[in-house]
């Protein structure tokens, strides 16, 4: 038993529909391509930023903690001397 295998001849208009098809698949795939660098390139840019953003935050946070100590060190003189006043009168 012998098999043959025949190929369908595709027209011309065919071919060229099937390359058109494909050149907009290559062009599609070609813009999510630079979307996609440009997407990463933003995340990139946006983790420095919060990267920044947060130890700016720390920071704060660290001046906060030092101010509120010396404000209560401060509160606790004045009270201090206010009642070495009071004994005085």
């Amino acid at each position: 038993m012998e098999t043959t295998t025949e190929t369908p001849a595709i027209s011309a208009d065919e071919f060229q529909a099937l390359e058109q098809k494909v050149l907009r698949a290559v062009e599609i795939v070609r813009r999510e391509r630079e979307a996609r660098a440009a997407a990463e390139a933003d995340a990139a840019e946006l983790r420095a930023q919060l990267e920044a953003l947060t130890a700016a935050s720390n920071a704060a946070q660290a001046q906060i903690t030092t101010l509120n100590q010396e404000r209560e060190t401060v509160r606790q003189r004045v009270e201090k001397m206010l009642q070495q006043m009071d004994e005085l009168v």
